[in-house]
């Protein structure tokens, strides 16, 4: 296994092996969790074989196989490179989705409770209606009769 630079690329993390027609990616484990490769190889099943394994502590290995043979460097090249923009895009995902997961949560038990219906008429039975009002300064919370009474009482 000869592993060759890729041009434009640092020989640290990006590698290319033209006998086998593979491209290497040595990734840090802190920037890219396991479920951002993860969406980034399912991106790519359909163009390539994707390996992931771990290589040592703290580091990942993506390697990159493309399914129609013939991979010179350049397309190599290629691929490793969107692979790369495809996996800080997941990682970018995954990282907003860590940071409000407690809303994502909160919006669907909203979603969920709603498409259970409305209350039964036992549930409503266990509401208490003795609290007071709420304040409606707008009048939008006033009844059709209400509203309407009060205009023919005006004429």
């Amino acid at each position: 296994m000869s592993n060759e630079p890729v041009e434009g690329l640092p020989i640290e993390l990006v590698s290319a092996d033209l006998a086998r027609g593979a491209a290497d990616l040595q990734l840090d484990e802190t920037a890219y969790p396991l479920e951002a490769l993860y969406g980034a190889a399912y991106i790519f099943i359909d163009r390539c074989y994707v390996l992931i394994d771990r290589p040592a502590a703290g580091r990942w290995r993506v390697t990159l196989s493309p399914k129609q043979p013939g991979g010179d460097a350049a397309a190599l090249r290629a691929l490793a490179g969107e692979f790369a923009n495809e996996l800080l895009s997941c990682a970018w995902r995954h990282q907003i989705t860590q940071e409000n997961r407690a809303v994502i949560e909160q919006v669907t038990a909203q979603a969920i409770a709603g498409a259970m219906g409305p209350p039964s008429l036992d549930d409503l039975a266990r509401l208490d209606f003795t609290g007071e009002a709420l304040e409606d300064p707008l009048g939008i919370a006033q009844s059709w009769e209400e509203k309407y009474k009060k205009k023919k009482a005006e004429k």
